[in-house]
């Protein structure tokens, strides 16, 4: 009798220690080797602007933040912003940066493995950082308080594949070099032996519009070239046409002459880098003449950073007229 039993015990028994561990294990929790899938599951979130995003966001902490309804463009291989395309102004930040001097700003371009680097920068993203560095400063930002970088990144392109959107990154830093006291005196000027004292110029102006102010009576007469924003590329006209038209079958036919690059920088930013800045730009045009048939050991190049300024550097457009590289045959 007890035999016939023994079976519905057993599942009795089983059903029991079954039944024990649902109800501790699954409804209460509490064994030890169990995991809550929530709290395992729980992620730090980060607010930033992915690239590609259709909104762009500008934040330092709590202290600023900019949100536009736009996003910046750039051209495949490009290395100027279309900034139309943000939907609104950087007026803010500018304000913002200029009442906070405390404040530093990090730039960081990105461009995609497969984008091709056509600047005189090591990389496309360092480029478009620096674009945008440039204007912040054509805006009065001092360019001590902007540093910039480029980063490699998988890029989303548009359905044409020949734009992207972002490429962008704006970082905030600590403190920015201390401003001195207003009763000490700050050592502004220039050396006594500038050889000429440069001119002020109060009306708004651009880099198309000064390069088509130079004209061309001699190749003895130094013409200056200018650049767009962010771009190695000089603007060319038909007076620098008719320039180096002329250069070109001069120095051919006397090759004890030369020709000679001269480039200059506004007074943003260190000494240093600004001497080196113009030898760049310089040595960028005297690549471009070679490929154009004048020979190397007919170009020299010289780079005289901020300490030639031809306008006066409190202006914006005089900071303007003063990044250019001059040219002339001696």
């Amino acid at each position: 009798m007890l035999t016939n039993k023994a079976p519905w015990i057993v599942l009795l028994v089983l059903w029991m220690i079954g039944s024990t561990w649902w109800h501790v294990c699954k409804i209460k929790q509490l064994c030890g080797d169990d995991i809550n899938p929530s709290a395992a599951s729980t992620e730090t979130t980060i607010e930033t602007t992915p690239p590609g995003a259709d909104a762009f966001t500008i934040a330092d902490g709590t202290r600023f933040r900019l949100d536009l309804p736009g996003n910046f463009d750039f051209a495949k291989s490009g290395a100027n912003a279309n900034m139309n395309s943000l939907g609104g102004s950087l007026e803010t930040l500018i304000t913002y940066l200029k009442e906070n001097p405390g404040r530093t700003l990090e730039l960081t371009g990105y461009y995609a493995p497969g984008e091709t680097n056509t600047t005189s920068f090591p990389n496309l993203g360092l480029a478009r950082a620096e674009g945008i560095k440039q204007y912040l400063v054509q805006q009065g930002i001092p360019a001590g308080s902007i540093t910039t970088k480029g980063e490699e990144r998988n890029l989303p392109f548009t359905a044409k594949g020949d734009s992207l959107r972002g490429g962008l990154y704006f970082g905030f830093g600590g403190e920015a070099n201390e401003v001195k006291p207003a009763d000490e005196p700050a050592v502004t000027e220039k050396p006594a032996e500038k050889p000429a004292e440069p001119i002020k110029i109060t009306e708004p102006t651009t880099e198309k519009a000064l390069a088509e102010a130079e004209k061309f009576t001699s190749v003895f007469k130094p013409i200056d070239l200018y650049f767009p924003l962010g771009e190695a590329n000089y603007i060319k006209t038909g007076e620098t046409k008719k320039f180096f038209e002329e250069a070109t079958k001069y120095l051919a036919a006397h090759k004890d002459k030369k020709l000679l690059l001269t480039g200059h920088t506004d007074n943003s930013g260190p000494d240093e880098v600004n001497r080196r800045l113009s030898l760049d730009r310089a040595n960028d045009v005297k690549s471009k003449l070679r490929k154009a048939g004048i020979d190397s050991d007919q170009i020299n190049v010289k780079a005289k950073g901020e300490t030639e300024p031809k306008a006066d550097n409190s202006t914006i457009s005089g900071r303007k007229a003063n990044r250019r590289v001059t040219v002339v045959v001696q």
